[in-house]
């Protein structure tokens, strides 16, 4: 389903003790939890070792209950920043200057389209985006979040062409259309089993312009295991999951940094951008 896990922050930003490999019972661990839309408290979670994409549904719900089940929490969520990040509204704009300086490192070629997957109400549209492209497009699967998006979206100083096609789909169902000059996912992947993220990956690399970077924004789990949250229906991979994931799809990985100065507790967070090894 991936409805996003973040406005951006579609994100899954969950505040958690650090997981320790250690010889508790398989599967589960108690952690304390800011699910990106949800609230504080206790969530069950399990962990489960790193998988390939052949055997990536076997350690989670099967996948139409997978999807279902996010698509509800989801839809429970109010369509606000604060809401998209789980009451920590206060670190969006710590994140987009990370994102910002991130983009700037890795001198995106073009300016003319961009899009945003998992996009939520539009908070990365609008902040990152929008005043670096002259077009954006967005998917989001939550229809409430895509109407809020728009006009969250258009202020005084945008213009209603600057924000464009907007496709109310889950990225397990999303092929682009068009080409882009940056496609960016933030906080959202973890709503994908294995399977679909790695041919989300495919998909995506068809909607790349020639140069244009595929970047991504995502909690990894501080443990090297795969991190169940049953309460919004997602998973947390470790960053070397990603990487791998990443490479089978056909792409090389071009920087890859550790966002900075968000609060203690959470996951650790990571942009990676990466370009298609076929174009280059």
């Amino acid at each position: 389903m991936t409805t996003t896990l973040e406005a951006q922050l579609s994100d899954k930003l969950q505040m958690v003790d650090e997981i320790k490999d250690n010889d508790q019972e398989p599967g589960k661990q108690e952690e304390t939890g800011i699910s990106d839309k949800g609230a504080p408290g206790i969530s069950d979670v399990k962990t489960t070792s790193p998988s390939s994409s052949d055997s990536a549904t076997k350690s989670i719900a099967p996948e139409p209950e997978f999807y279902d089940k996010a698509q509800k929490y989801w839809s429970e969520v109010p369509a606000t920043v604060n809401g998209m990040l789980g009451g920590l509204g206060y670190i969006s704009a710590i994140d987009i200057q990370g994102s910002t300086v991130f983009l700037r490192e890795i001198r995106v070629p073009g300016n003319r389209l961009a899009l945003d997957c998992g996009a939520g109400i539009g908070r990365v549209t609008r902040n990152l985006l929008i005043p670096r492209f002259n077009c954006v497009d967005l998917v989001e699967q939550d229809s409430a979040f895509a109407e809020k998006a728009r006009e969250y979206c258009i202020t005084e100083d945008v213009s209603p062409g600057k924000v464009g096609q907007i496709y109310n789909v889950g990225l397990q169902k999303f092929t682009p259309s068009q080409q882009y000059d940056l496609i960016w996912s933030q906080w959202v992947l973890g709503h994908l089993t294995d399977r679909d993220l790695v041919a989300f990956f495919r998909r995506i690399k068809q909607g790349l312009a020639p140069g244009a970077f595929f970047c991504l924004k995502e909690n990894v789990s501080s443990s090297k295991k795969t991190v169940e949250d049953k309460e919004d229906s997602s998973v947390t991979r470790p960053l070397d999951s990603y990487e791998r994931f990443l490479k089978e799809a056909g792409f090389r990985i071009v920087r890859k940094v550790k966002q900075q100065n968000f609060p203690k507790g959470l996951f650790p967070v990571y942009m990676i951008a990466c370009k298609p090894v076929s174009k280059e």
